[in-house]
C-alpha cells in the first residue's frame, strides 16, 4: 500500500503543521514506507491532488495533516474510490473530527492503526464526515477565522469569542422549516439545526453527544430560540458540555435525512465550508469511507 501524507502548511497557524513535515520525512526513512509527502499549495488544491490520486486506482492510504478542513478536502477527494483509506493526524486548531478517536500525533498509531468502514452526510455532490449545521452556530463558523488568526487563541477559545460576537449582534433567530426523512416536519423559530455524523463542532463544543459514525444514522439536534440573545449566554458552557440536548428548547432526532428550508439566507456549514442558502438537504451515506482508527485508541473498544 501507498502512504500519502497530505500537509496543509497553514494548520495550526501556520506553524504546526508545517514543522511536523521533518518528523513524517524521518519516520519514512526509518521505515523503509512507500510513501510521499504533499503540501497544499491553497484551498481545494488538496482534494484536487488526493482525486487525481485515487483515480489511479492503487491501494492509498492518505493521512490528513492539518485540522477539519483539511481532513475535509481529504475525505471529499477520495471517498468515492474503495482503493483508498483516509487517517487523520491532529495538527490544526479545532481537530473535532479525532476528538471521537483520540488526538494521536504519533505516525506509527496511524501507520499501525484499524481500517473501518464510516459514514458520511452528502449534501449537493459533497460530503462531511464531521457535521453539518444550519443557522447561529454557522454563522459562528464564519466568524471564528478572525479570531483564529490572533496569537495564542485556539480553536475553541476563537468559536466562543466569535459565539458572543453574534449573539451581541443579533444573529439568532431563524425561522426554519425541517422535515426528517422526508415524513416529521418541524416548523419555527431555530438558533440552530445541527446534523450531525459524530459529537463535536467549533473546537470542543459537543454538540451531538451521543452521535456516532458508525451507527447508519445522522444525529438531528434542533434548538430553538425561546429568549433574548442576553438571556442566551448563560448557555454556551450547557451547549459546550453536551447538556443543551436536556433542554425543553432541543428536539433530538437520529435519521437518514434531514433537510432545512430557510425564509430568510442562513449560513450552513459543511464540515467549516460555509455559504448562505435558503434550503438544504443532507442525507447519510453509510459505510461509505474507510477510516482509520489509531492504535489503542477507546475507539476500538466502544
Amino acid at each position: 500500500m501507498k502512504h500519502i501524507f497530505v500537509v496543509n502548511p497553514v494548520s495550526g497557524k501556520g506553524v504546526i503543521a508545517k514543522a511536523y513535515i521533518p518528523t513524517i520525512e524521518n519516520y519514512i526513512k526509518e521505515h523503509n514506507l512507500d510513501a510521499e509527502i504533499y503540501v497544499t499549495k491553497a484551498s481545494r488544491d488538496g482534494l484536487h491532488f488526493v482525486e487525481e490520486k485515487a483515480k489511479s486506482g492503487e491501494k492509498i492510504r492518505f493521512y490528513s495533516c492539518g485540522g477539519d478542513c483539511t481532513l475535509y478536502e481529504v475525505v471529499n477527494g477520495c471517498y468515492k474510490y474503495p482503493n483508498c483509506q483516509v487517517a487523520n493526524i491532529p495538527l490544526g486548531s479545532g481537530n473535532d473530527f479525532c476528538r471521537l478517536f483520540g488526538k494521536h500525533t504519533n505516525i506509527s498509531d496511524h501507520v499501525n492503526g484499524v481500517p473501518v468502514k464510516l459514514d458520511l452526510i452528502e449534501t449537493d455532490g459533497v460530503v462531511a464526515i464531521n457535521e453539518c449545521a444550519m443557522g447561529l452556530d454557522s454563522e459562528i463558523c464564519i466568524k471564528q477565522e478572525y479570531y483564529k488568526k490572533i496569537p495564542g487563541v485556539n480553536g475553541e477559545l476563537a468559536y466562543t469569542l466569535a459565539g458572543l460576537g453574534c449573539l451581541a449582534q443579533g444573529k439568532t433567530k431563524n425561522h426554519f422549516k425541517i422535515t426528517i426523512d422526508d415524513t416529521e416536519v418541524f416548523e419555527d423559530t431555530y438558533l440552530f439545526c445541527y446534523i450531525g455524523n459524530s459529537r463535536w463542532y467549533g473546537g470542543g463544543y459537543k454538540a451531538a453527544p451521543d452521535a456516532m459514525p458508525n451507527d447508519g444514522f445522522i444525529d438531528c439536534v434542533m434548538v430553538r430560540c425561546d429568549r433574548s440573545a442576553l438571556r442566551l449566554v448563560p448557555l454556551i458552557s450547557v451547549y459546550k458540555n453536551g447538556d443543551h440536548v436536556d433542554l425543553d428548547i432541543t428536539t433530538v432526532r437520529r435519521c437518514k435525512k434531514v433537510k432545512v428550508e430557510s425564509q430568510n439566507p442562513a449560513a450552513v456549514n459543511i464540515d467549516g465550508e460555509c455559504e448562505y442558502v435558503t434550503q438544504k438537504e443532507f442525507r447519510l451515506l453509510e459505510k461509505a469511507i474507510t477510516f482509520v482508527v489509531p492504535q489503542n485508541s477507546d475507539f476500538l473498544n466502544m
